[in-house]
């Protein structure tokens, strides 16, 4: 009788793990993969007052930076982590409802695994605890975003050996140095994809007076992006439109690729001292295999044309890129909830 209530209990509820990341959130659904990639935005409407979520994800999106003064498009992650935790559980509630198909479970909510960066500091993780607990989740279990990256990735995390992953985010750059279910070292940058784009917005306004908007950015790193200077000192031509600082109108200029490597410089600078100084604090033994193993890149960041290239050169060690680097985190704590295996590397506080 008690077996058969429990399978009742679980009727119509599945666990699920998130990875909540600062530019978008992937959903993985125990027995059924990822089934949700959209990205981390509430749209929120105000009327005489009243605060109300318009849109979320993909239809929120479109609406940032051409909204109107009753509709605020909010992002609630920042450097990975939670700046808003009213919204962040509109935005989670909203996405287990639409995995669940519109439809509430009547007598339970899923377990739910969270990813977190291994920076993150315990108010802040009990944020993001408190804001799955609010949504609906019955548990929730937390992962280190660079364990969960190496696990998405296949890395040998649960063996006697040294690896080491990078995984470039949204928010921010999770180099770490695993061995047997474990990180022998770990650091946080806060760089990411979101600097990147800063990085261009301010080069494009700097050197051409012109003014363009976040989107405009991620679409021109997402096309055009380089890491290193191209071959021929300029690589392809980028028009770009945007609003004139001078003149104040509508305006479109021409810049290169050699000009986004000019701008991407900084923060992927940033990213390269990163791994510089976890390599300097491995252990000599965990730092012999890497240099067996080699670097493995994960996260939208390391689709950056160039990169591994560039990270190969500075560091003089084998570099790949993972085979599917945006959902390597969300892969690999969809695993860690699945597989016992890797049951020991969630944590409950």
């Amino acid at each position: 009788m008690a077996s058969f209530l429990s399978r009742f209990l679980k009727f119509g509820s599945q666990n699920m793990a998130i990875d909540l990341g600062t530019a978008n959130t992937l959903v993985y659904v125990q027995d059924r993969g990822i089934v949700l990639n959209e990205p981390s935005v509430v749209a929120i409407e105000t009327i005489n007052g009243v605060k109300r979520v318009k849109a979320v994800g993909d239809d929120a999106k479109m609406m940032m930076g051409k909204t109107p003064d009753s509709i605020e498009a909010i992002r609630p992650l920042r450097d990975g982590v939670i700046a808003d935790i009213e919204v962040a559980e509109e935005m989670i509630k909203y996405f287990i409802r639409k995995v669940h198909g519109g439809k509430r479970s009547f007598f339970r909510y899923p377990e739910i695994v969270i990813c977190v960066p291994s920076g993150s500091t315990s108010v802040e993780r009990r944020a993001i605890r408190d804001a799955a607990s609010n949504a609906g989740a019955s548990q929730v279990y937390l992962i280190l975003e660079p364990m969960a990256a190496a696990i998405g990735a296949d890395m040998p995390v649960t063996e006697p050996v040294g690896s080491m992953v990078v995984d470039i985010g949204g928010g921010t750059t999770e180099v770490a140095v695993l061995s047997l279910r474990g990180l022998a070292y770990t650091t946080s940058v806060r760089v990411g994809g979101d600097k990147m784009d800063e990085a261009i917005v301010s080069y494009v306004r700097r050197h051409h007076n012109l003014l363009i908007g976040e989107a405009t950015a991620e679409r021109i790193k997402k096309d055009y992006g380089v890491a290193m200077m191209p071959a021929d000192g300029v690589g392809e031509s980028i028009q770009i439109k945007g609003r004139d600082l001078v003149n104040g109108v509508p305006k479109e200029i021409t810049i290169t690729q050699a000009n986004l490597a000019e701008a991407l410089s900084e923060p992927i600078g940033q990213i390269i001292e990163g791994v510089r100084i976890a390599l300097e604090n491995t252990a000599p033994e965990l730092a012999a295999d890497i240099v067996d193993q080699g670097i493995v890149l994960t996260g939208g960041g390391a689709l950056i044309k160039g990169l591994d290239e560039y990270l190969r050169e500075e560091t003089g060690l084998p570099v790949s890129v993972a085979e599917d680097p945006l959902s390597c985190v969300a892969l690999g704590t969809g695993r860690a909830m699945e597989d016992p295996m890797f049951r020991g590397v969630l944590m409950t506080a």
